[in-house]
């Protein structure tokens, strides 16, 4: 049998391309990145930030509001994508497409949606008002940034259930239904199982894109304090490289660690489904 296997140097040839691109727009960037944030000290750089209360308090307040935004996005994406993968009725492409229209929109664009949605100037204010007297705003707040959020997450996750629904073997919902269970047992002892790997790895691109999104948070900012609008601040208004620099390899370091959590529980899972 004649061997295929490319010779060494064919192999390195083919892998340069790739190793250029990943040396010049990531290790070389990233290695600047961690010898400005040192600032002559690497130990007092960051013992002074992970002890300020106020770059704390930014880290945990976006890390929080990614989960929740992480935990919404799922719960209300299993629900639609399970409902559009298991059914059929007029209109459903044009539905679908409409789902997945925000993938489309910068975060800019969501943040002004958000604005007109919940601003002063908004919809649910001047129905508010109408209702109730006093008009209810909340755009400009973590609630707005947390539906701008969900805005944007949703079509992702719905895509990859729909996707995984679709190859679920349906004689084990079958062979389930024929045992007597019920919906409800049904998709709590298969389908959910099933979908766990694709959940959680969708899950954690949901939540590395909340983690570090800028521009919907720049949009609505004003009594927003998340990580990314930190360090737009400390980088532009008070001109602290240093600061920025050491918040942006914090922040990295916390998605990188969820991302390699949320790959080796989906490794997990799918390996106890059999």
């Amino acid at each position: 049998m004649r061997d295929l296997t490319l010779p060494v140097h064919w192999r390195v040839l083919l892998l340069l391309p790739a190793l250029i691109v990943f040396t010049a727009f990531w290790l070389i960037p990233i290695g600047v990145l961690v010898r400005i944030s040192a600032g002559g000290n690497f130990f007092d750089t960051y013992s002074a930030i992970l002890t300020d209360s106020r770059y704390v308090n930014s880290l945990w307040q976006t890390v929080m509001l990614s989960l929740v935004v992480t935990i919404a996005t799922i719960i209300l994406s299993v629900i639609t994508g399970l409902f559009l993968s298991n059914n059929e009725f007029p209109g459903k492409r044009l539905l679908v497409s409409l789902l997945t229209l925000p993938l489309a929109f910068p975060g800019v664009v969501v943040g002004f949606m958000v604005i007109m949605l919940a601003g002063r100037q908004g919809l649910i204010g001047a129905v508010s008002q109408a209702l109730f007297g006093h008009k209810l705003v909340f755009a400009y707040s973590m609630s707005g940034l947390f539906l701008g959020y969900l805005y944007f997450s949703i079509p992702k996750i719905v895509l990859s259930v729909m996707a995984a629904a679709q190859s679920l073997d349906k004689s084990l919902v079958e062979a389930a239904h024929s045992l007597g269970a019920g919906p409800w047992a049904v998709m709590r002892d298969v389908t959910l199982p099933a979908l766990a790997p694709a959940l959680i790895a969708a899950g954690a691109i949901c939540f590395a894109t909340s983690i570090g999104a800028f521009g919907t948070a720049f949009t609505l900012a004003t009594d927003i304090n998340v990580l990314p609008m930190t360090i737009y601040t400390e980088f532009t208004l008070n001109a602290n490289l240093v600061t920025a620099a050491a918040l942006s390899v914090v922040l990295g370091i916390v998605t990188w660690a969820i991302l390699m959590l949320a790959r080796n529980v989906a490794g997990a899972t799918m390996s106890a489904g059999g």
